[in-house]
């Protein structure tokens, strides 16, 4: 049996050990330590691993055995979804209002269970938005932010984290054109981390780790967008 692995301090960025190390129990824990600089989290995110942990914890990385993805082109959307995006009751927007969304998720978290949001993941994700590696999907209504979510792109993968909503369809109507977009953009696979409903109501399914390395050794070295996000303009996500 396994034990997590110990980072040791000051080790490089990409001190981790094969996945195939990750613990069964708790799923997926691979390793424990290190820090929250965007070359750590980065290399992480290539590997197939996350860090997810409370306050009271140390760093704790993560790879579950089973990976909750979604395939842009196999999105499902309900007809009453459908017909709330037609209405073109929100704005939508991406890149506009990153530590907004990020503290508006972990507020939401915290309310409900806990957050894994912590300030200092929230300092670091900020750190990768400004470098161009973090995203965020903004919806507001009347002039004030009430959904969205963010994530961390890697050449032809988006690596979602959170959402949160303030306003019934806010948050949905935000992830299915985000997706739509990515569709546009040639982009092949959003990684969900952890299965929910919710997402699969959306078509994301649980694939094996094995399998999810070797699309991430696939997509991850294909050319993506660079920079600040936005919307292309011509689009028209009510047709879809």
């Amino acid at each position: 049996m396994h034990k997590p692995y110990w980072i040791p301090h000051n080790a490089k960025a990409d001190d981790f050990p094969p996945l195939e190390q990750a613990l069964e129990h708790p799923d997926g824990l691979i390793a424990i330590g290190g820090d929250l600089t965007c070359n750590r989290i980065i290399t992480a995110y290539r590997l197939g691993i996350f860090p997810w942990y409370s306050d009271n914890e140390p760093i704790l990385w993560w790879s579950p055995n089973q990976r909750m993805v979604l395939f842009p082109e196999q999105l499902k959307v309900s007809k009453s979804l459908r017909k709330t995006i037609r209405k073109n009751k929100f704005t939508l927007t991406l890149d506009q209002s990153f530590r907004k969304v990020i503290v508006a998720c972990a507020g939401l978290r915290r309310y409900q269970h806990g957050t894994w949001i912590t300030n200092d993941i929230q300092e670091a994700y900020c750190q990768l938005h400004n470098k161009g590696f973090a995203h965020s999907v903004e919806a507001w209504y009347e002039g004030d932010l009430v959904g969205g979510l963010y994530g961390i792109a890697l050449g032809k993968v988006f690596f979602g984290e959170s959402m949160f909503t303030k306003v019934n369809d806010a948050s949905k109507v935000a992830f299915t054109c985000f997706v739509w977009q990515l569709q546009e953009w040639g982009y092949e696979l959003i990684d969900c981390q952890v299965a929910s409903e919710h997402l699969r109501n959306f078509g994301a399914k649980e694939i094996p780790r094995p399998k999810y390395r070797k699309l991430l050794d696939e997509l991850c070295e294909q050319t993506g967008l660079i920079g600040k996000w936005k919307f292309d303009e011509h689009s028209n996500y009510g047709n879809y």
